[in-house]
Formats: C-alpha cells, sequence, structure tokens
C-alpha cells in the first residue's frame, strides 16, 4: 500500500515557476516509476511526466519537455515537478501517482496509487 501526497500548487502568472511535491509513505518506494498527470476542466487526465524507481528513467509529454523537469529522492520518498515558464495551458489538476513499471508509464490506466490532486493556475 502506498499512499500519495501532493503540495506546492498555486497561483503563477505567465512566465513563472512552480514546484510541485508529492511525498510517499511505504517502505517500497523506490520500486516504484512515479508519475505526474494533469487533468483540465472537461478533460481527460493526461501524462505529463515519469521517472523511473531509480531515477535512471525519465519521460515527458512533448508539451512541457525542455520546460518540466521530474525527479525523486529515495531517501525521502518523495517526487518533485519543477515547472518553469509556465503558460496558461498548464493550468490544470495535478496528480501523482505510482505504478510497479516503467513500461507504460504514459497511460494512466497502469497506475495503482494516486494522491489527492493540487491546484496549479497560470495567469496570463
Amino acid at each position: 500500500q502506498v499512499q500519495l501526497v501532493e503540495s506546492g500548487g498555486g497561483l503563477v502568472q505567465a512566465g513563472g515557476s512552480l514546484r510541485l511535491s508529492c511525498a510517499a509513505s511505504g517502505r517500497t518506494f523506490s520500486s516504484y516509476t512515479m508519475g505526474w498527470f494533469r487533468q483540465a476542466p472537461g478533460k481527460e487526465r493526461e501524462f505529463v511526466a515519469a521517472i523511473s524507481g531509480g531515477g535512471g528513467g525519465t519521460s515527458y509529454a512533448d508539451s512541457v519537455k525542455g520546460r518540466f523537469t521530474i525527479s525523486r529522492d529515495n531517501v525521502k520518498n518523495t517526487v518533485y515537478l519543477q515547472m518553469n515558464t509556465l503558460k496558461p495551458e498548464d493550468t490544470a489538476d495535478y496528480y501523482c501517482g505510482a505504478t510497479p513499471k516503467y513500461s507504460g508509464h504514459e497511460s494512466y490506466i497502469r497506475y495503482d496509487y494516486w494522491g489527492q490532486g493540487t491546484q496549479v493556475t497560470v495567469s496570463s
């Protein structure tokens, strides 16, 4: 069982930055691939970024590549999403999830555990 708690969301102007955190419970955190997804009102949950259990593999959606960076600290059981050069279209609820396999990490149905989400609003 893994419990996830996101934090760090808020209101920021376009061009600004935010860092999201996702704290996980449990002793097996390093065995999970961690992913960030987002969901805007009226839209489906979409993949943002993922990182393998050891941190050696990362993956990004094309829409955030070069602007967002995912990282993890397996001692602190925390995964981060550094978001730079934010755009109004980045406005959404952001969720972190945990999946036991890196393959298929872009699909939200592969994830076993989810946090409650944190809201990010980017004003123009």
